[in-house]
């Protein structure tokens, strides 16, 4: 039988290509791709990465990806143990004929049925989905720690205050952010930050910044961050400017391309959208790296006052969406296979404004 390895082998042969060369474009370690061609699953901490860079190294190559995924999955089944509850023991003659027509029948019915359901579910998987997440409604109790997460109408967020606890609920989750509070509805735009009063004392008691909410859907909620005003809060505020790098001091042979210009610099956010399998790492202002292996309909937002380093194993399953300034602006997609690494960070320009720019780099 034709195994995957053999494929991405002869592949890499008809191409001419040395593990070294293949590592460069793709930034698959060699001993990585040596372990693809031999099936050998025990040089990978985990079958995602096994996963990840099998997709990449199938699409580098040019190969039938899903033939290659096909025989990874066939080669895992086969490898698997039988359970004892499924060792079959010798029957009586006529038992097997029965068994075989009942389980036909079933089968039949069942292939029947799901068809049919699948086909009414594709129909509002999105509406059945947004309303799912939106019909409970979720609890959570505020602390030292800044919270952040995505809201949808009707969740609570509880405030502990000497006097007792203050209830705050969401009120809104399309256009702006809406909170109700005891001194009356809140409302925070997209890409604002702003202290908020929830008693009525004349004295701030939150931080709270919106980075993502839909003009359109109600359901799709709104990502936020919401931190307990005290001496030792730390809002996301102003961009240091002090920290912005001239672009006459930046390399002149990276590519670069502006999104936006101003007069000044502030916070912004993205968004990226996974439509497929890949290894995603990125750095929010210098601070602690984060990696993982994400897949189809995940979402990661991130936010940050100078600049994030991102780095994509496969530029073509990621679309970015940056939000400053409450407006949006989408990043499209790169070649299948392509490994992404690239800044996007505010620079101040010979003119004086400050531009934020997509660096690419090496």
């Amino acid at each position: 039988m034709e195994s995957y390895g053999e494929i991405l082998k002869n592949k890499r042969e008809e191409k001419n290509l040395d593990f070294s060369t293949i590592s460069r474009d793709t930034a698959i370690a060699q001993n990585y791709l040596k372990a693809l061609e031999e099936e050998d699953a025990s040089a990978f901490s985990g079958e995602p990465y096994l996963v990840g860079f099998l997709k990449n190294y199938s699409e580098y190559l040019g190969a039938d990806t899903n033939r290659i995924m096909q025989l990874y999955r066939a080669k895992v089944v086969q490898e698997s143990p039988v359970p004892e509850g499924l060792i079959v023991h010798e029957k009586p003659k006529y038992v097997l004929p029965l068994i075989l027509g009942i389980v036909t029948v079933l089968v039949t019915v069942g292939v029947i049925i799901g068809i049919m359901l699948v086909k009414k579910s594709n129909q509002n998987s999105e509406n059945e989905l947004a309303l799912a997440k939106s019909s409970t409604s979720k609890r959570y109790e505020l602390s030292e720690k800044p919270l952040q997460a995505r809201f949808y109408k009707g969740d609570q967020i509880v405030l502990g205050t000497p006097s007792g606890d203050l209830i705050l609920t969401v009120s809104n989750t399309q256009g702006k952010f809406g909170l109700e509070t005891p001194a009356g509805v809140q409302y925070i735009e997209l890409s604002e930050e702003i202290e908020i009063d929830v008693d009525g004392n004349s004295t701030p008691e939150l931080i709270v910044y919106v980075s993502d909410v839909s003009n359109e859907v109600i359901e799709r909620g709104a990502e936020a961050r919401i931190l307990v005003k005290n001496e030792t809060a730390v809002a996301i505020g102003e961009t240091k400017t002090s920290e912005i790098p001239n672009a006459e001091d930046l390399p002149q042979n990276q590519n670069r391309t502006v999104i936006l210009e101003d007069t000044r610099a502030y916070p912004f956010t993205i968004n990226a959208s996974f439509r497929a399998g890949c290894v995603f790492r990125f750095r929010p202002d210098r601070k602690e790296t984060t990696e993982d292996y994400f897949t189809n309909g995940d979402i990661v937002t991130m936010t940050a006052s100078n600049g994030v380093r991102l780095w994509i194993s496969n530029g073509n399953t990621v679309k970015l969406q940056v939000i400053a300034n409450s407006h949006s602006y989408d990043l499209g997609v790169t070649k299948a296979g392509q490994v992404v690494v690239e800044d996007i960070r505010w620079i101040k320009d010979t003119d004086g404004k400050y531009k934020l720019v997509i660096n690419e780099l090496e």
